[in-house]
């Protein structure tokens, strides 16, 4: 077999090859005319090779993010390197439709790519190569397992009755929040809440009933907060708020609402109606607060005051 004979079969292979390997190989000019358009290009975009051939990539496709990927480009003409983008800086730049049955829930593919700066015998970087990698399989599993381990912390931190946080990751905010404001002086209140006479409640209907009222109240307050705010169940039947940026007469304007939609609410057990008060505590951080234990005392003995006075009130931490 000849020299030339040999050269051909080699040529014909590679161009097989190109063609035929399961990633997308793109080759354009200086100008981003596309040169070689695979055969991976072509079943998942629909466009043969010989109707691209030739044709301004970006004109061809226009839903092509243009200023992003011509910045890559450029930069790889430039410095004379190759580039990697990766599916978690951004999951496409060709949007294919995700064919893969493994991977079915993903609507488009996933995509890796290569750009490499392709020289001319001279040594000029004359064309560039986008290569298409899809890792659909991959980037869909490490999605998954992401949303396991988050749904799995946010378990970890609430409680699961109520669905508020728990009392550990009410207490990790809690200092945080008091950090924050040892550091920037913004303002906080800090509101503990208690169900009156919970104990006649269990006793009475029993503690499946209890459970249904505990439930109730934190529903209300949830509906109640603002995103900035957090709240826990600290106890059995006590809960704690945290209010940011709320001063005293703010917060107390806030418990007193609060304490009249659960006075006006009710929960119906096995045809029965049950009604419940709550006893509220305030402490609004202050110079005289001097640690978070302090915060929170306060609040403890607000509450106190409240269930002394006669429950289904609120009342504010003072110094004096």
């Amino acid at each position: 077999m000849s020299t030339d004979q040999n050269a051909m079969n080699e040529l014909h292979w590679l161009i097989d090859m190109v063609q035929t390997i399961e990633v997308g190989l793109v080759v354009l000019d200086r100008n981003y005319n596309i040169q070689l358009w695979n055969g991976f290009m072509e079943n998942h975009s629909g466009v043969s090779p010989n109707a691209i051939k030739g044709k301004n990539l970006f004109e061809t496709f226009p839903d092509l993010p243009n200023e992003w990927l011509t910045q890559k480009m450029e930069s790889v003409f430039l410095l004379k390197n190759r580039s990697f983008i990766s599916w978690e800086q951004r999951p496409n730049v060709f949007e294919f439709k995700n064919y893969r049955p493994i991977t079915g829930r993903a609507d488009h593919m996933y995509q890796n790519i290569t750009l490499l700066p392709l020289a001319s015998l001279t040594g000029n970087i004359t064309h560039i190569s986008i290569i298409v990698y899809d890792v659909t399989d991959v980037a869909i599993n490490k999605l998954q397992l992401k949303a396991a381990n988050e749904q799995l912390e946010k378990l970890s931190q609430t409680d699961s009755l109520t669905q508020l946080y728990n009392r550990r990751h009410w207490q990790e905010c809690f200092e945080k929040e008091y950090e924050r404001f040892a550091r920037y002086g913004e303002n906080g209140s800090m509101i503990m809440i208690d169900i009156d006479n919970f104990k006649q409640v269990n006793d009475k209907y029993g503690h499946p009933a209890g459970d249904k009222v505990i439930q109730s109240i934190a529903h209300i307050l949830k509906q109640s907060l603002r995103e900035t705010d957090f709240a826990g169940r600290y106890g059995g039947e006590e809960f704690a708020v945290v209010l940011t940026n709320t001063n005293a007469d703010e917060s107390k304007y806030f418990t007193e609402r609060l304490r009249k939609k659960i006075e006006a609410s009710q929960v119906v057990y096995k045809n029965q109606i049950i009604k419940v008060t709550i006893s509220i505590g305030v402490n609004a951080l202050s110079k005289e607060t001097k640690n978070s234990a302090s915060w929170l005392a306060g609040a403890d003995k607000a509450l106190y005051l409240s269930k002394e006075n006669g429950r289904n009130q609120t009342s504010v931490y003072s110094e004096e």
